[in-house]
Order: structure tokens, then sequence, then C-alpha cells
């Protein structure tokens, strides 16, 4: 009887025994294939990522917004129209992804960057415009400049959508707006009736940017909950 070892595949050993003209496989080694399944595709099981140009450039146009909102170079309405344009463009990206399996097709990504670029010429004219928040040397005023602020940390630290953020700076407009004519119907000023109404009226829009500040949707979100 010879007894011969002979290499399996790359690397298993098999164990064959001849006799009488007879061949017979008698041990394989399972531990020593190279290859598994879970080995082989890798990238099958990783986690699917949003492309970072993409992710990193939105980030850079919501800074930038906030920054404008904090120093007052954007006003209200303009920063309403300006997050309206981002999460128009955040829901299309969100649309396109999901029909392509979580990524953006080339020509897709090159649709987002020139509606971001877009919007990017669209918050520096809005910036360096005439139009600034002038919130006034009084509590009226302070107050406004409070919310403001609040909001302007709320879309720099991603707790705040630009959709969410669109909506309380509408709300923001609609005061302001209310303000200017009573003002402008009152020689400048406000009576004590209108002060009341406006401060009722921000203490509502505090409490809107309060929940919309710690609800479940951040700017990471695909699909935020109001």
């Amino acid at each position: 009887m010879n007894v011969t070892f002979l290499k399996w595949g790359a690397g298993s050993l098999a164990l064959l025994v001849s006799a009488a003209g007879v061949t017979t496989v008698l041990a394989q080694d399972p531990s020593s294939s190279q290859s598994s399944p879970a080995a082989a595709t890798p990238a099958a099981a990783a986690e699917k990522k949003a492309d970072p140009s993409i992710s990193q450039r939105k980030e850079n146009q919501q800074d930038r917004i906030a920054n404008g909102v904090k120093s007052g170079q954007l006003t209200a309405g303009e920063t309403a129209n300006l997050e309206k344009k981002e999460a128009a463009l955040n829901k299309e990206t969100r649309a396109d992804r999901a029909a392509n399996g979580g990524k953006l097709t080339s020509a897709e990504k090159a649709q987002v960057n020139k509606q971001q670029n877009q919007v990017s010429k669209q918050i520096y004219a809005d910036k360096h415009n005439a139009n600034t928040a002038h919130y006034g040397n009084n509590k009226v005023g302070q107050r406004r400049e409070n919310q403001q602020d609040r909001i302007a940390q709320g879309i720099k630290s991603g707790q705040l959508t630009p959709s969410e953020t669109a909506k309380l700076e509408k709300q923001q407009q609609g005061i302001n707006k209310q303000v200017a004519k009573d003002r402008n119907a009152n020689g400048g000023t406000l009576t004590a009736s209108e002060k009341k109404q406006v401060n009722k009226e921000q203490n509502q829009t505090s409490r809107n940017i309060y929940r919309k500040k710690h609800n479940a949707a951040t700017q990471g979100n695909a699909k935020p909950k109001q």
C-alpha cells in the first residue's frame, strides 16, 4: 500500500490511499480554505454612505447661511428663500439616491453641484446687498435678535433642517412685516397693544424653534419627522 500526501487546491491536504487500484480520499482540511462568501464580497456588506463632496458642500452652504443670519446680513425673508431652495435640493437628492440604490450617478452629481453653485451665488448676493436685519435698541428688537441667534445656532449645529428653517424664517418675516407696518402707522413707534401682540407671536415662534431643534429631524436625516 502506498500512502501519498498531495496538495489540495491552494493549501488543503488530501490523504490518498491506493490499494488494488482503488484510490480513496480519506481526509481534507476544511479550515485551510482561503476564501469564503463573506470574505469574497466585503463591499456588499459595507454601509452605503453619501458622497463626501455632496455632504460637505451642503454643510458648507448651511454654515454660510447661519453666519449670515447671526450677523444680520441675511434678513428673515432672504433666509427663508435660501433654505426653501436647499430643502428642495435635498429632497431631489434623496429621491435620486432612492432610485439608484443609495448612490448618485455622475450626471446627478453634476446636476446637484450646478444647483449648489446657483444657491452659493444667491447666498453671496443676499449677504452683500443693501438689505440687513435691523433689530433696534429696544425690547422688540432684542427679542427678534435673540430668535435669529437661536435659529442660526440650530442651522450650524444641524438641529434645524433647511425645511424647518424656511418655515421658522417665514414666520419671522411675517412678524417683521407686521411690526414695520405698525411703526409706519404710528410715527415709528408701537402702541402698548401692538407690543403685546408682537410678544405673543414671538412666544409662539420661540416654542416652535425649541420643538424643531429638539425633535428627531436633523440635517443628516433622510426622512425628517415634524
